[in-house]
């Protein structure tokens, strides 16, 4: 019989303090950052988090004393006032805890047991966290391909951010590495017996994704942080056998992978039915979901009306036609519609604005508006031709497809005729995968 690696009947001071404070920690930071990984939970963990909601602000504002106010709104941010706050109290509850806990558990000789059903708690929401991603990016909505103002937009003047979404975004295939690792991560750290290897491959994987997030400045350091020390947490118990088989080439015991069962045997029952029902809901409805959200805002999205990329050939204003300076602030050089209900104009100095762009197909009609002024709405006419008008204002018939822009701007009256370009003409999406290459194609 192969010897395994017992369960120690009397664990060090030290260790009993630190199982307590993670203990705490997790299970409080489980709690209040349920980061909506099962799907269709949102609504459920909203009702048990308003009190948070409302206790937070007031403990930023009466105890803390912080100069502004939170306000809990969706911003695409994790790393937001009211997180680090909830962090704070995390953090001070579960030290506070585990100080009264030292002293009420003191004569407690281990706590094996409750160790492996933390480890099981923390296996799952890892895992669940890392599919919930993984789908997203298998299906490629957290980072979608980039968008015409994004491939025209100078590399200088993207944000730390915006240019690890714009790599990240490029690549569909890259997307599926990544998402797949996430995902293998996940159904690792379902099983006990695939658990440190789980955590291991997590580990490189949260890794990765917490040093973007502390190098590209994304605002999700907090959880991918949180998840590098879950992924530690796992593989603690194990620490020995793996710097014996990695570092110092000596025999690594076989784990103890016993499972803590419960006298009753429909508990023990209950709880494998739990179990599978979890697993296969997660993968399932956060399969479903991702799906149905590509067919929404993903790439099998329907395309909006007019989509396309569009170089300004004439702009008429106020009846009189501006040449294309790049000194004008006026005139545009571009438009572009990539997204429902939004278009970007190019300017002659290149910066890019966006805009509220909400068509009617039956009309040929228009409303935009920009989005720092909601009150203020342009109406415009559109329809789309082959001809062109040229320098003399004369009509010419042409194979390109022109899309012409007429009413209110702002101020004034406007005329634009805009010739609609071939979209995958950028040398970033030409280019593709090539095994053999005589030199590098470096632009």
């Amino acid at each position: 019989m192969i010897a395994v690696t017992t369960e120690p009947a009397h664990w060090p001071t030290y260790k009993k303090i630190l199982f307590r404070f993670c203990a705490l920690f997790f299970v409080l930071y489980i709690v209040a950052n349920p980061n909506g990984v099962l799907p269709f939970t949102g609504y459920l963990q909203d009702i048990y988090l308003k009190p948070l909601y409302d206790f937070v602000p007031w403990f930023a504002a009466h105890i803390l004393h912080l100069d502004k106010p939170i306000v809990i709104t969706i911003t695409g941010s994790g790393d937001t006032r009211y997180d680090y706050v909830m962090m704070l109290l995390i953090f001070t509850t579960a030290v506070v805890g585990t100080a009264i806990w030292s002293i009420t558990g003191r004569n407690t000789a281990n706590y094996n047991k409750l160790f492996y059903w933390l480890t099981v708690v923390v296996r799952y929401y890892v895992a669940i966290t890392m599919i919930s991603y993984g789908f997203y990016k298998v299906i490629k909505l957290q980072f979608p391909a980039p968008t015409f103002a994004r491939l025209l937009e100078p590399v200088g003047k993207l944000s730390p951010m915006g240019l690890a979404w714009t790599y990240m975004g490029y690549s569909r295939g890259f997307n599926y590495f990544t998402g797949a690792a996430e995902i293998l991560t996940g159904i690792l750290l379902f099983h006990r017996k695939t658990g440190t290897l789980g955590a291991l491959v997590g580990f490189v994987v949260a890794a990765n994704i917490m040093a973007i997030n502390y190098f590209f400045d994304v605002p999700v350091k907090l959880l991918s942080t949180t998840l590098v020390v879950m992924c530690l947490f796992l593989l603690f118990k194990d620490s020995n056998r793996l710097i014996n088989f990695f570092f110092r080439n000596k025999e690594a015991l076989p784990a103890n992978l016993s499972p803590h069962r419960f006298k009753a045997r429909w508990k023990n029952t209950t709880l494998m039915v739990i179990k599978y029902v979890l697993i296969v809901y997660t993968l399932w409805f956060g399969l479903i979901d991702a799906m149905a959200r590509e067919k929404q805002v993903g790439a099998k999205a329907p395309k909006p009306p007019l989509y396309g990329l569009y170089n300004v050939d004439v702009f008429i204003r106020n009846n009189d036609t501006l040449k294309p300076l790049t000194t004008d602030t006026i005139r545009w050089r571009r438009f572009m519609i990539s997204k429902p209900g939004m278009a970007q104009v190019e300017m002659m100095s290149d910066s890019i604005i966006s805009y509220s762009f909400k068509p009617d197909i039956k009309k040929q009609t228009a409303v935009a508006y920009n989005l720092a002024d909601t009150a203020q709405k342009f109406p415009l006419n559109y329809r789309l031709t082959k001809a062109r008008l040229d320098k003399s204002k004369s009509l010419k018939t042409d194979t390109s497809t022109y899309l012409i822009l007429k009413g209110r701007w702002k101020q004034d009256s406007i005329e634009v005729w805009m010739k609609r370009l071939d979209p995958t003409g950028f040398p970033l999406l030409q280019r593709g995968f090539h095994f053999v290459n005589e030199s590098a194609y470096n632009k």
